[in-house]
């Protein structure tokens, strides 16, 4: 029952803590803070956790409430596990208790979508988890059409996500199938190019990938600092997670034909991405522009057919989490005490800020892929991998917005750490020890990774590359 209390717990406490009268806001949110805490500690000890199953329908097709752990899934549910507690940490303001609690119910939600082993469930969970997403950015009252526009964009996917699901169950008799070896063949019908639309349509909108990308930028400015920080880390993968359990090892074939289409649309983000955070001037965006650069190179890979590739990109989707959940917090604390994130306006907070700078210098040098750290060992083994599957100008190409990432993050930490100082900002402090607390193990982790990359890699093939559909 460990899988199936790490979906429902998060999603009954928080709506439970969102219930609680205003006067025991910080109440709430130190028992959400305890709650994510536990469900960090119950994912590390129980990676081996037995599946839960019910079978819940059996006409039209056969579907069942059917979770487990999978090669993939646990990282990604460890990922989560790992960003929601650093998020709840850092969340502050009249509305903490509200936001904490939406934590812990998107945070149910997308435990829900990675370890569903039924593509209806799956799907269920898909639009789950934008419901918190929702809520959060209408209590922001910063922009209404925003919240409408995420929601509405991730919707028409999610709709997409269900007919589709619907013709594969109909096809394939059932859809109780995620991370089973018997039936890992393809599904081997006339209807595979439509099921395969349907999913990709919704995949490449959640990831986002361009030119489906445009609900994102004004998401992540205007989500709270904590909220975003998850979404970016851990929703934006995913579409990028249901390529690699639906896509790869169901329709192989609509795959590989779709090849050239996806390999210009995550080309396009890539250089596009890079191009826009370069110019961007406020740092929340930039961060957002590059999160579309680095998530087109991942979607190169997981149309690849490079087992290298393929590591590559796993090694990448938590390097990328982790990375961009530590920018959006830093950046959130640079927010709440100077009032902006102008880049133009910010400037000279190293100097009285040695921790608030070097938890920024981290997470950017991270991000611009310095060898040693986390980003590095991702690119590197997706650009090998796609040169050795004959994929070279692809691989060249891709060098380019990686290149720009360099200046893109260096201009952040200039922007932000060096120069003068405007005189007309707030006072400045430095990190305070629950700030430092949340951004330390992601920090630490961004490090780990780089160093010890093939620790992922090692788990994740071993544990079940067949699974995948890697060749």
């Amino acid at each position: 029952m460990i899988v199936g209390a790490l979906v429902l717990a998060p999603i009954v406490l928080g709506l439970a803590l969102y219930a609680l009268p205003h006067r025991a806001a910080r109440a709430g949110k130190g028992a959400a803070l305890v709650i994510a805490a536990l469900i960090f500690a119950l994912v590390c000890l129980e990676s081996q956790a037995p599946d839960v199953s019910l079978r819940w329908l059996s006409r039209p097709f056969a579907a069942a409430f059917h979770l487990g752990f999978g090669p993939i899934s646990y990282w990604l549910v460890l990922l989560l596990a790992l960003v929601t507690f650093s998020a709840v940490l850092v969340v502050r303001g009249p509305r903490a208790r509200g936001i904490a609690a939406q934590l812990l119910v998107l945070q149910g939600a997308m435990n829900g979508l990675f370890l569903a082993k039924d593509v209806l469930l799956f799907a269920l969970f898909w639009d789950l988890m934008l419901l918190p997403v929702f809520l959060v950015l209408v209590g922001a009252g910063t922009h209404g059409r925003t919240a409408w526009k995420y929601l509405l964009y991730n919707l028409v996917g999610g709709l997409a996500l269900l007919l589709a699901t619907a013709a594969f169950g109909i096809v394939a008799g059932t859809t109780d199938v995620i991370g089973n070896p018997a039936l890992q063949a393809g599904i081997g019908a006339t209807w595979g190019a439509w099921i395969f639309a349907g999913f990709a349509f919704a995949f490449l909108i959640k990831t986002p990938v361009f030119p489906f990308h445009t609900w994102m930028p004004e998401t992540y400015a205007d989500l709270p600092p904590p909220v975003v920080a998850v979404v970016s880390a851990v929703q934006s993968k995913a579409g990028l997670y249901g390529f690699l359990t639906i896509g790869v090892p169901f329709l192989g074939p609509e795959m590989v034909q779709a090849r050239p289409l996806m390999f210009a649309l995550g080309l396009v983000s890539l250089v596009y991405g890079a191009f826009v955070a370069l110019a961007e001037r406020d740092a929340k965006r930039v961060v957002a522009y590059s999160s579309l650069s680095h998530l087109g190179l991942i979607l190169l890979a997981v149309f690849s057919g490079s087992t290298l590739a393929y590591a590559g990109a796993l090694v990448y989707i938590i390097a990328h989490g982790l990375f961009s959940a530590a920018l959006f917090i830093v950046l959130g604390a640079v927010e709440q005490r100077e009032e902006t994130r102008d880049l133009l306006r910010l400037g000279g907070l190293g100097a009285r800020n040695p921790q608030l700078a070097g938890a920024l210098m981290l997470a950017a040098l991270a991000a611009l892929g310095l060898p040693g750290l986390a980003g590095f060992a991702g690119e590197i083994l997706i650009l090998t991998g796609l040169y050795r599957a004959g994929f070279g100008w692809p691989a060249v190409i891709a060098l380019l917005p990686i290149v720009l990432a360099a200046a893109y993050m260096l201009r952040v930490y200039q922007s932000i750490m060096n120069g003068p100082e405007h005189p007309d900002l707030p006072e400045r402090r430095d990190l305070t020890w629950v700030e430092g607390l949340a951004v330390a193990p992601l920090v630490a982790a961004v490090v780990w990774l780089g160093v010890d990359p093939a620790s992922v890699v090692a788990a994740v093939m071993a544990g079940g590359a067949h699974v995948a559909g890697v060749r």
